[in-house]
């Protein structure tokens, strides 16, 4: 049955809105494998994370060891299943991978841990949203590599310990306050990823490319690098995109002036803001007068639900300094007026005026 107009509308919004997501969906992960790298030495910026990492892995190495379990927090999109594939690559070990929401009962994750090898590494994508059950469990098995599996119901169950072998779990979360303290305690190393220099991410974009066969120019690189929002994931997903522009419109060839008009036809700006961005930014200010107004009547005014607007738009442009959340509601700044070519009033907000707040 064919689409109708409002929802071809709504499909090519998710479309350009993807370019510049942070998560990964479907086909996309299968391409991103092809551009992973494989160690620590290929692996571009976090060199603070980098170096510790190496330090805590060629000493498990020396004393023939597993090396102790790792907790890597982070915005998606930085690499943190990238680094979980090159410790199991460094370790020389296998590596089984899991997320929080597949684990929803004690007994799932004891039939993973039964079933590991020593000295394998098991990878826990989100592990936040693990189940309460599985995560006391978890605390017995990472600390004494033991669980105890739990036979019939009421007064004659019976617990039977089970012996793990040593192993190192990897734990990656978006959202590390939500893991419980005993949790986070239990991890020996914890590493944050930060967002990339838009030097580290022309690095990155140079290296694809070539892994790719894109005919990149230096000047090309560093446009889209630009535009990534200081992530690779987002940077490659916009170089992909570039590429087809560039065979189809142009020479092949990735120039500046290519990449330009190739990011400015999937609406992504100079500052890496997209339709969705310049959308709340451009209701902020030219219907609400800069704020404050409450997230959900943001959000209606873009026609977007509240949970996309505060937890896809809103992490870019605070972090950007465009828009500040207030306990009377979201304001524009200074910087957001002047992006969107408007003359900022004298305050962000009347502070007598009246007050929308949070519904």
């Amino acid at each position: 049955m064919p689409f109708h107009e409002d929802e071809l509308e709504a499909a090519e919004e998710v479309h350009l809105r993807s370019l510049t997501a942070a998560e990964a969906e479907g086909d996309e992960r299968a391409v991103e494998a092809a551009l992973r790298p494989r160690s620590l030495d290929e692996v571009v910026g976090q060199s603070r994370v980098r170096d510790q990492l190496g330090l805590v892995l060629e000493a498990a190495r020396q004393r023939g060891r597993a090396p102790d379990h790792v907790l890597l927090s982070g915005p998606p999109g930085l690499g943190k299943t990238t680094l979980a594939m090159i410790i199991s690559h460094e370790m020389n070990a296998p590596l089984r991978i899991t997320s929080g929401p597949a684990i929803t009962h004690a007994g799932d994750l004891a039939a993973i841990l039964s079933g590991l090898n020593e000295g394998e590494v098991l990878f826990v994508d989100e592990i936040h949203r693990m189940s309460r059950p599985a995560e006391e469990m978890l605390y017995l098995a990472m600390e004494d590599f033991r669980v105890d599996v739990v036979i019939g119901k009421g007064p004659g169950a019976t617990a039977i310990p089970l012996e793990l072998p040593p192993f190192t779990l990897v734990g990656a979360t978006t959202r590390a306050g939500l893991l419980p303290g005993p949790l986070r305690d239990r991890f020996g190393f914890t590493a944050h990823l930060e967002f990339y220099e838009p030097e580290e991410l022309d690095r990155i974009v140079r290296r694809s490319a070539d892994l790719l066969g894109v005919d990149l120019a230096p000047d090309g690189s560093g446009e889209i690098a630009g535009r990534s929002r200081g992530t690779p994931r987002i940077a490659n997903r916009l170089l992909r995109r570039v590429r087809d522009y560039a065979q189809v419109r142009a020479d092949g060839v990735v120039t500046r002036p290519v990449a330009q008009a190739a990011l400015d036809l999937y609406e992504v700006d100079e500052l890496g803001l997209d339709r969705l961005d310049r959308a709340v930014l451009d209701a902020l200010c030219r219907r609400f007068g800069g704020g404050p107004v409450g997230v959900s009547t943001l959000a209606v005014a873009v026609g977007e639900e509240r949970e996309t607007v505060e937890e896809v738009a809103e992490p870019f442009l605070v972090r950007n300094g465009f828009l500040a959340r207030t306990p009377r509601g979201r304001i524009a700044t200074r910087a957001a007026w002047t992006h969107l070519g408007l003359a900022p009033p004298a305050l962000p907000y009347d502070e007598s005026g009246p007050t929308l707040f949070e519904d």
